[in-house]
C-alpha cells in the first residue's frame, strides 16, 4: 500500500438458521455428541493471538484453497455466494470458526454432511457431524447472502466491500475480507483461490490470476478467475464495473510469459494512464533484474476512478490504484509488493516494514537507475522527514500504526543502512534470496535479520538496534 493515499492524519444451512432458536441449540447440542471422533477432538481456537488483532484467524486447520462463487447485483448491492474451502486440520478439531463479518448464513456443511452454526460477533463457528482427525483433508461448504460491509480500520481508511458508481471493489487490508467471504483470514495462513463472479452483462468482473473462462447468457456475465499460487486473504480482490482492458505479456525472468492484463475505469482513462499502464511490463522486467523472477502466473494492474478508492494497495498480480495515485513511484511500489508482500507475506501485521520498507526502498532504487536521484538523496530525505521517528519500524505502538510513516520511509533507511554496511554485491545478494528463499512462504523480522547476517557472514545488530528498533532519530545520520 503506498502511505501517500491514506487518509491523514497518520500519527496512517438455509434452513437451519430459518428454525427456532431452541431447535438451532438442540441441532448444535446434537452434532457436539455425535461422530466418529468420539470425545478427543477440541474446538480449534478463536483467533491466532497476532499482536495487534488478536481475533483474526483462527487455529485448527490450514487452509488449502478456496472456491468462491459470488453473484452481485449492483442495484440492489445484493451478493449472493458460495464458499468452499478445502483445509487440512492440525489437530483432532470438534468445531473450528471462520471469520466472517456481516452477511447472513443460509447453510454450511463439512463433506457434504450438513455442519451446526452459530455466530458470535464475527467469529462463525462450524460444528461438523463427524468429528475430523489431525491431518485430515476435510471440504467445508458455506452459503451466504446480503449487502457485504465497508470496514472502516483503525487509521479511519475504508476497506471490505466498497460500492462504486457501477460496480464494486473488494479491498482486504488488513480484515476487510471478511466482509465479502468466510475464512482463515489471518495473513498467515495462505491458499489457492478460484473465484467465480457473476454480474449483470455490460460490466467487466475482474480478480487475481488468469482468467480461464468468460460468458455471457440471459443478460449476466461470469467470469473464472484462477490463483494457482498460495495467496493472503488480504491481497485478494474483486473489482466490478465497465473496464476498458489491456493485454500484453512479460517474462521478467521466468521460463514462460506471463499475461499482462490492465483495466481502467472510463472516468480514469487518458493519455497519460494508458501510457504507465503500458509500462507495467517493462517496470517488471527491471524488477525481476533486482529482485529475482517474477514470482506470478499473472501480473496487470486497475486503476479506478478517484472517488472510488482512497489509496492503492498490492492485490496480487493485479494492484489496484485511484487514479489520483497512478503514478511511476505508486505503480513501483505496488508492483514490488508481488515479491515483498504478496509472495513473501509477514508472520504477523508486526511484521509489516518487511512489506512496506521493501516497496519504498524499490521506489528509490528506480529512482536511482532512471531519475539520477542516488538512493542517499531518498534516504536523506526520510531522515530529514520527523513523521519517520514516531516510532521503531518492526514495533508500530498499536493497530492504527501499522500503516504509519515509519513503517515505510524508515524501513527503507533499515536496507539503506544494510546496503551502506554489507556492500552492493552482498545487499543485492540478500535482495534477490530473500523472496526466493520464502516464496509463496511467511517470514518474521528475526528471520529477515537472521538471513541477512547469513548472507553477509557478519553480526549486523549495529543495523538493526539503531535503524530497525531504535527509539529516536540518531545524531549523525551516517551512524
Amino acid at each position: 500500500m503506498d502511505p501517500r493515499t491514506r487518509p491523514r492524519p497518520r500519527t496512517r444451512p438455509r434452513a437451519l438458521l430459518a428454525r427456532s432458536a431452541p431447535a438451532v441449540a438442540a441441532l448444535l447440542l446434537l452434532a457436539g455428541c455425535s461422530g466418529a471422533g468420539g470425545v478427543d477432538g477440541t474446538p480449534g481456537s478463536a483467533g491466532l493471538r497476532d499482536p495487534y488483532f488478536p481475533k483474526l484467524g483462527n487455529g485448527g486447520y490450514d487452509v488449502q484453497h478456496y472456491a468462491l462463487k459470488l453473484a452481485y447485483d449492483p442495484k440492489t448491492r445484493r451478493l449472493d455466494a458460495t464458499a468452499e474451502i478445502t483445509a487440512t486440520a492440525t489437530q483432532n478439531l470438534s468445531a473450528f470458526n471462520l471469520d466472517l463479518s456481516g452477511l447472513t448464513v443460509r447453510d454450511a456443511a463439512v463433506d457434504g454432511a450438513r455442519a451446526a452454526v452459530s455466530r458470535a460477533g464475527k467469529e462463525l463457528t462450524v460444528r461438523p457431524r463427524d468429528e475430523i482427525d489431525k491431518d485430515a483433508v476435510f471440504r467445508t461448504t458455506v452459503a451466504y447472502s446480503g449487502v457485504p460491509e465497508t470496514i472502516t480500520d483503525p487509521d479511519g481508511s475504508e476497506e471490505g466491500w466498497l460500492p462504486t458508481a457501477d460496480g464494486a471493489l473488494a479491498v482486504g487490508e488488513p480484515t476487510g475480507s471478511m466482509a465479502w467471504f468466510p475464512g482463515n483470514h489471518h495473513p498467515s495462513d495462505k491458499a489457492t483461490y478460484e473465484i467465480t463472479l457473476t454480474v449483470p452483462a455490460g460490466l467487466k468482473a475482474l480478480s487475481n490470476g488468469r482468467l480461464v473462462s468468460e460468458r455471457t447468457e440471459k443478460g449476466r456475465t461470469t467470469a473464472v478467475w484462477s490463483a494457482p499460487e498460495p495467496m493472503a486473504s488480504y491481497v485478494a480482490t474483486v473489482a466490478i464495473g465497465r473496464y476498458t482492458t489491456g493485454t500484453a505479456k512479460v517474462r521478467a525472468g521466468t521460463a514462460a510469459d506471463v499475461p499482462v492484463l490492465t483495466a481502467v475505469d472510463p472516468s480514469a482513462a487518458d493519455a497519460e494512464t494508458a501510457a504507465l499502464a503500458a509500462r507495467v511490463p517493462e517496470i517488471l522486467d527491471w524488477q525481476a533484474e533486482n529482485f529475482g523472477p517474477y514470482p506470478f502466473s499473472a501480473a496487470g494492474a486497475i486503476v479506478e476512478r478517484p472517488g472510488d478508492l482512497g489509496y492503492a494497495l498490492e492485490t496480487q498480480t493485479r494492484p489496484l490504484f485511484p487514479r489520483t495515485a497512478f503514478d511511476t513511484p505508486t505503480l513501483v511500489h505496488e508492483l514490488a509488493h508481488q515479491w515483498y508482500g504478496d509472495s513473501v507475506t509477514p508472520k504477523s501485521w508486526r511484521d509489516m516494514w518487511l512489506n512496506e520498507g521493501f516497496a519504498t526502498y524499490a521506489e528509490w532504487l528506480y529512482a536511482e537507475d532512471f531519475e539520477d536521484t542516488p538512493a542517499q538523496e531518498s534516504f536523506d530525505e526520510a531522515f530529514d522527514d520527523d513523521s519517520n521517528w514516531a516510532f521503531p519500524p518492526a514495533d508500530p505502538p498499536s493497530a492504527e500504526n501499522i500503516s504509519d510513516a515509519p513503517v515505510y520511509g524508515r524501513g527503507a533507511m533499515v536496507l539503506h543502512k544494510l546496503r551502506q554496511t554489507v556492500g552492493d554485491e552482498t545487499f543485492y545478494e540478500i535482495l534477490r534470496g530473500w523472496p526466493a528463499k520464502y516464496r509463496y512462504a511467511n517470514a518474521s523480522t528475526d528471520d529477515f535479520t537472521a538471513y541477512a547476517e547469513s548472507v553477509a557472514g557478519e553480526d549486523l545488530d549495529e543495523v538493526w538496534d539503531v535503524w530497525l528498533y531504535g527509539n529516536g532519530r540518531p545524531t549523525d545520520p551516517e551512524g
